[in-house]
């Protein structure tokens, strides 16, 4: 592996009691040239962190894995001498918002649908797994890929959405502006009837991912409806 690359990867652990799941995030993981691991229990991922033998740069977590569950696992995480990855949570596994209020005040990084395309799992972890180079969203973000107009000046571009939280949307880019860029942008929410409009500035870029747009304004109506399908597809699929 060439240095730069090799510079570039990071090491991750995936916990999931479900093989399935597992194996779709180290697979994709390791296809971005990253270093996965996975774990199906409470006390395999506990031990493998106390172990201490690899930096690990990120946990993607379910919080019903057996024997720990909930808010109390990322306790225990937290609890570890010397641990400071971030967590990212699978958003199936959330029991209500309450929960993810408890999550928020315990530092976890974000979260993600365990069943996002496999093309979506790599470019929604990035930043996370490049915090430097981002600029992290805290609400919860849904993998959405839908088409996105943006517009500079006199130039509209295309391109397809990677996720949608509150305050913003990721879009797969091979040419993102620069960090600041004030842009006007364009999308429809599946089901809906109208496009929504709305000016955003850019708030990270990654020409191996795209670019994250912040929303500065946005009609009311349209927020109401952005965090309406955040919410109603954030909470789908939960595990009992």
């Amino acid at each position: 592996m060439p240095a730069t690359a090799a510079a570039a990867a990071k090491t991750v652990i995936v916990a999931d009691d479900t093989a399935f799941v597992r194996d779709r995030f180290k697979a994709a993981l390791q296809s971005a040239g990253h270093r996965a691991s996975t774990v199906g229990s409470a006390a395999e991922l506990l031990s493998q962190i106390r172990s201490g033998g690899v930096r690990i740069d990120l946990v993607v977590l379910d919080l019903r894995l057996p024997q720990a569950q909930g808010v109390a696992l990322v306790r225990a995480l937290r609890g570890i001498d010397g641990f400071e990855a971030p967590i990212v949570v699978f958003s199936g596994t959330i029991a209500n918002a309450d929960e993810v209020r408890e999550l928020s005040a315990l530092g976890v990084a974000g979260y993600i649908n365990e069943y996002s395309a496999v093309q979506h799992i790599a470019p929604a972890l990035a930043p996370h797994l490049f915090p430097d180079r981002k600029n992290r969203r805290s609400s919860p973000r849904v993998a959405l890929g839908i088409p996105v107009a943006y517009r500079l000046d006199n130039t509209i571009a295309a391109a397809l959405s990677l996720n949608i939280s509150h305050g913003g949307l990721a879009i797969r880019t091979t040419n993102p502006l620069d960090r600041g860029t004030t842009v006007k942008v364009r999308f429809r929410l599946p089901g809906a009837t109208k496009d929504i409009d709305a000016e955003a500035s850019v708030a990270w870029t990654d020409r191996r991912v795209g670019m994250g747009l912040q929303f500065t304004r946005l009609e009311p109506v349209d927020q109401a409806g952005i965090d309406d399908f955040v919410r109603s597809h954030f909470f789908s699929n939960r595990k009992a």
